[in-house]
């Protein structure tokens, strides 16, 4: 059976081709996507997507997720959203922190994750191919 993975985009991805393009790469939130859904298909994965600028619609969509993993970029909610860490536990589902840009690298305030101790992992700095690293971890874990 093949697996799907909901991919949730947080906080101003609407907005994501209109961001400075030395951290965030350029592309528009669709053409993010249709290159997440490549991905997916070469690894013989399903996504679904979900975007929303308002954090307890991400926490509703933690809480109805019907895939078999997550990747999360909640952007600047990682960094304090206590309510999405609880939704994200509350899920059971293994899931990967992504980030577009180098966080760790960035300002002190954007190198705090509050999620990333209840993930199977954290990919950053890659831009949008950080996406299949993503998808390929998750692929990893639910073939285990």
């Amino acid at each position: 059976m093949k697996h799907r993975i909901d991919v949730l985009h947080g906080i101003n991805f609407d907005v994501l081709g209109r961001r400075p393009a030395a951290h965030y790469g350029g592309l528009t939130l669709e053409a993010l996507e249709v290159r997440i859904k490549r991905y997916a298909d070469e690894l013989g994965l399903g996504v679904a997507f979900s975007q929303t600028n308002h954090e307890g619609e991400y926490c509703e969509a933690l809480h109805n997720a019907t895939g078999d993993g997550l990747i999360l970029n909640p952007g600047a909610w990682t960094h304090y959203s206590w309510a999405i860490h609880d939704a994200l536990e509350l899920t059971g589902l293994p899931a990967v922190e992504v980030h577009l840009s180098a966080v760790d690298e960035r300002e002190e305030w954007r190198r705090v994750s509050v999620i990333r101790d209840i993930c199977v992992g954290t990919v950053q700095g890659k831009g949008p191919d950080g996406y299949r690293d993503a998808l390929a971890l998750l692929q990893e874990r639910l073939e285990r």
